[in-house]
């Protein structure tokens, strides 16, 4: 790994915008909607979908979309609703969400002109898939499926992104054991709801809700159970692409007597903290993260030693829980969707499935609390049911699907303030429940790959660069390519420095 500092003097007026971004034109938005509401745990309100994935473009200049193509047969693609983009290659994983059927797995490659391109399909190992991710290695793919409550590997290429196998390894935290509450349709609860009654019928089951690798070494998975208001801690053996031991759980909230449901789980880029967001509590709790034990995991890991002495000592501890809507609305109201970090990791926002609002807070950035949060403010999401959002690439633009109202609306960010204002762009989609930004890659970005496991150096604002290696421990990357990378990033600093100065102006 290197690690590299510079002081750039050139200007940007030489650099075109797409130069800096892989392309804007490049950047195109995946949505994916429901087309079958009988096969889901919750009950959206909108229209069921006729074709499953709609294709944009993205203008940076305006914040508007330009469709390019509508796709995906329910019969062969039933409720796509989450998706993940490789990382380094023009590859996009899409998984299905059915409470009766074990989840599939697609992959397709995307172009420019947004045709997909299907490479392959796999079971994903249980059902109502709700979350993919790519571990470290980028070796294999790791879905959640929520009904069931499995975590699941599956092998990819290295080189191509496609599946190289069926599941190779399954963690399942009811081992064995059926479910305890039944199916919406077979009299059992709507997941959509926040009663007592319901509550007590979701959280008879586990309910693993996401699965997210620590940062640091990918080593630990941190499993969101929303059935048991837990936060898992799992090792995750890179090596073999399993998750075999559960190393410890803590509560995802203060213990209050009311349920939390823990959905969803992210890091901030450069804090040691970790932020959870509470689907029934309407509540984000703040942690802070154990670096070095998290290392110290890893090394034992890596030397095939005992992890048992780990048990009982947490990589987390509960620093602060904040509410996601206005202290007076009945939380019973609303359900949380997203959670997401802004890419300047100044705020975080969440969305109100209910207060049908985009919650922005701030995060602390000096003293004490550095990491903790403040409210900014609620913002209405211009329709019903805010499942998703995601930020466009400069940070600049927040795009929010509407499951219920049946339509995706377009807000700019103001980089300062945390505040969003409607831009007037509006889109109709049935029952969106996604957003993939992806942001195709070129020859270069093909090249590069983190694979290093541990790190440089304690300072978490050093700028690191990773590179594969070959078995003489020489660079793949020559050096007029590795300069031809470094123009282009020292490019887009000086360009990011010149927004910045203008919207302090």
């Amino acid at each position: 790994r290197l690690i590299m500092s510079y002081n750039s003097q050139s200007s940007i007026d030489s650099y075109p915008r797409s130069a800096l971004f892989n392309g804007e034109q490049d950047q195109l938005f995946i949505v994916s909607c429901y087309s079958d509401f009988d096969k889901l745990a919750h009950g959206p309100k909108g229209s069921e979908a006729a074709n499953c994935i709609y294709v944009y473009r993205f203008q940076a200049s305006d914040g508007s979309m330009l469709l390019l193509n509508v796709t995906g047969d329910p019969k062969e693609l039933p409720n796509p609703a989450f998706s993940r983009f490789h990382p380094r290659l023009n590859i996009l994983y899409t998984c299905t969400e059915d409470i009766e059927e074990n989840g599939q797995i697609v992959a397709y490659e995307i172009n420019s002109d947004g045709e997909l391109i299907k490479l392959g399909q796999t079971d994903a190992g249980g059902t109502s898939t709700c979350y993919l991710t790519i571990d470290k290695e980028q070796k294999n793919l790791l879905a959640v499926n929520y009904w069931d409550s499995s975590l699941v590997t599956i092998p990819i290429s290295l080189e191509t992104g496609e599946f190289t196998g069926p599941v190779s390894s399954i963690y399942d935290p009811k081992r064995g054991k059926g479910m305890n509450a039944a199916a919406k349709k077979n009299g059992g609860a709507n997941h959509s709801n926040n009663d007592e009654s319901t509550i007590k019928m979701r959280q008879a089951d586990p309910h693993s809700h996401a699965l997210v690798l620590d940062p640091y070494v990918g080593c630990i998975a941190y499993v969101p159970c929303l059935g048991k208001d837990l936060i898992r801690e799992f090792y995750y053996d890179k090596t073999n692409g399993a998750i075999e031991t559960e190393l410890n759980f803590l509560p995802s909230g203060l213990c209050t007597g009311h349920p939390d449901g823990p959905r969803y789980v992210e890091f901030h880029p450069t804090y040691r903290t970790m932020y959870v967001v509470n689907e029934l509590s309407s509540t984000i709790a703040v942690f802070s993260v154990n670096k070095g034990l998290i290392r110290e995991i890893n090394e034992a890991g890596k030397n095939g030693e005992d992890l048992g002495r780990f048990k009982g000592r947490q990589t987390l501890q509960l620093i602060q829980s904040i509410a996601t809507v206005p202290c007076a609305f009945p939380k019973k109201m609303n359900t949380c969707g997203r959670l997401a970090l802004h890419k300047s990791g100044r705020f975080v926002l969440v969305s109100n499935r209910g207060h049908q609002s985009i919650a922005i807070l701030r995060v602390v950035e000096n003293g004490p609390q550095r990491g903790q949060l403040t409210t900014v403010g609620y913002f209405h999401t211009r329709g019903e049911t805010p499942r998703h959002f995601k930020f466009d690439n400069s940070g600049q633009y927040l795009i929010v699907a509407n499951q219920d109202s049946d339509n995706i609306s377009v807000f700019s960010f103001n980089q300062c303030s945390g505040e969003i204002k409607f831009t007037g762009n509006e889109y109709r989609v049935p029952s969106p429940n996604f957003i993939c930004s992806c942001s195709l890659h070129d020859e270069v970005m093909s090249a590069v790959v983190p694979v290093s496991d541990d790190d440089s150096t304690d300072s978490e604002k050093e700028e690191i660069v990773s590179y594969v290696y070959d078995e003489t421990n020489e660079a793949v990357l020559d050096k007029a390519t590795a300069e031809k990378q470094l123009e282009k990033a020292i490019a887009e600093v000086e360009y990011l420095r010149k927004q910045i100065s203008m919207t302090t102006l």
